[in-house]
């Protein structure tokens, strides 16, 4: 059941404390004003974060970034799309959660402004479904390159449905991912 506090709408997903986040649009011939957080509304949702580091990319079609982690500094992340549109993905790597190794996706899209709220523990990742789309991020903990994670993009336990056909479009690093069952 999703709830309402203020100016967004919070729906719960299948995986605990994951979150698909609806703002509210006001908009008319000029264009539209949104919020896009608010500590006071998310915390009566029960998202109890303290962003430190705001994190941008732009990408172009077929471009598939993840899936990332970090392995003693895990990251809380607010995910939106400012342009175009992408197909967003979080895996559970908690080891004591019910859904550990499932996954949870949504299309974001800079026409509806619509959030993904994953929490710690997860590994994340996208692939970009328009000509090119720019992606920025929320985190509650600093980026550490040298705790970097990953998995394996394709990897067929955890079954990723990815919305894409076409060339995906991989960094070297990205291809050289281990399996979830070899982390």
């Amino acid at each position: 059941m999703p709830k309402q506090f203020g100016n967004f709408t919070f729906i719960e997903t299948s995986i605990k404390d994951v979150y698909i986040i609806e703002p509210k649009k006001y908009g008319d011939n000029r264009g539209y004003f949104m919020e896009t957080y608010k500590e006071t509304d998310f915390n009566a949702a029960g998202l109890n974060y303290k962003f430190i580091q705001d994190n941008q990319s732009k990408s172009k079609k077929g471009v598939l970034r993840g899936l990332h982690f970090q392995k003693t500094f895990p990251q809380a992340k607010l995910v939106r799309c400012i342009e175009g549109e992408v197909f967003d993905v979080c895996v559970d790597l908690r080891k004591d959660s019910p859904t550990y190794g499932k996954w949870e996706g949504v299309i974001l899209s800079a026409e509806k402004g619509n959030q993904f709220m994953i929490p710690r523990g997860f590994a994340h990742g996208f692939i970009v479904l328009s000509e090119s789309a720019t992606f920025c991020y929320k985190c509650d903990e600093l980026y550490h390159p040298e705790d970097e994670g990953g998995i394996m993009w394709n990897d067929s336990e955890i079954g990723i449905k990815w919305p894409f056909e076409g060339e995906v479009l991989l960094s070297e690093k990205d291809k050289k991912h281990p399996l979830l069952k070899n982390l």
